[in-house]
């Protein structure tokens, strides 16, 4: 395997396509390739807008990846895959997913609400 471009302990990154281990029940990891990615949104959390939230949704449009440390991260990506229910990402270092994001995905995709690529 290729070294990653970005790996913490639930996202890899790497040349082709996000990895979300913990995605699936019970561990199962979820490939994202960056083809797929229409969009990426990146939102700041709180008490009542997913920071609580440990794994699975409580809004049926969003899937929240296993993350027990989500409730000290304030940054989360939401991935629009052209599909009703859109992953919900809190990378340990969200900066770094964003440039490889920037990087990666497709060209004409929105990346952060802030343009296209």
């Amino acid at each position: 395997m290729t070294t990653p471009y970005y790996q913490d302990r639930w996202i890899t990154c790497t040349p082709d396509a996000l990895r979300v281990r913990g995605y699936y029940f019970p561990w199962g990891t979820k490939t994202i390739p960056y083809t797929a990615i229409r969009s990426v949104r990146r939102v700041e959390m709180g008490a009542l807008t997913g920071q609580g939230r440990i794994w699975g949704t409580g809004h049926p449009r969003y899937w929240a990846s296993l993350d027990p440390g989500r409730m000290s991260k304030t940054t989360a990506f939401v991935l629009d895959l052209g599909r009703r229910v859109r992953p919900f990402l809190t990378p340990d270092d969200p900066d770094a997913v964003a440039a490889v994001l920037r990087e990666r995905v497709p060209p004409g995709a929105v990346v952060e609400g802030g343009g296209r690529r």
